[in-house]
């Protein structure tokens, strides 16, 4: 079991693969199944995992991952706490742009289990944005879908002139600003 290395395989032509971790597998279904139901240019692969690292490359051929997202269910300890010890098993290189976390369950506040400050604080020890959701909802996960595909689209190249540097910066510093949290 080896680190997830960011650049180490080449991108393919209108395809970008996109990796889901989180210990919720009935989030992650939908989730993906979501992704797949919007209209695209672009083949997108997903792939689904309860936590990193992921098993060696030789029982199967791993294609270029472009975006990792991270799925935290605040209402779990457990899902943060496998969240947390997953991340040791990314390469660096995948934290400049290449990796979001995605909040589930923030719409019940008396069921969390998560501090929503560690929440942030882990993205910020990690230099990546964090989107709040409510996945039981279908509604907000069609956008959260489509908010994902133009990250997805960004990371593996496939939107010019923006970078996936540029726009992980552009994330970070609307969710650090008070003004678009309130």
């Amino acid at each position: 079991m080896t680190t997830l290395a960011a650049f180490e395989k080449l991108p393919t032509l209108n395809s970008a693969t996109i990796l889901l971790v989180g210990t919720n597998s009935v989030f992650q279904q939908q989730l993906a199944e979501a992704i797949l139901k919007e209209k695209q240019d672009l083949k997108i692969n997903i792939h689904l995992t309860t936590f990193l690292p992921l098993p060696t490359e030789r029982d199967h051929i791993r294609p270029r991952i472009d975006l990792i997202v991270f799925i935290i269910d605040i209402q779990s300890k457990y899902s943060f706490k496998e969240i947390e010890a997953s991340l040791l098993h990314v390469d660096a290189n995948f934290f400049l742009g290449k990796v979001c976390f995605l909040t589930t369950g923030v719409g019940r506040m008396d069921q969390m289990s998560v501090d929503m400050n560690a929440v942030l604080k882990l993205a910020d020890r990690y230099c990546s944005p964090v989107l709040f959701c409510e996945l039981e909802c279908e509604k907000i996960r069609i956008a959260t879908a489509q908010r994902l595909i133009r990250m997805l689209q960004i990371c593996s190249g496939h939107l010019p002139g923006v970078s996936a540097l540029s726009f992980s910066t552009l994330m970070k510093n609307l969710n650090n600003d008070s003004s678009f949290m309130a």
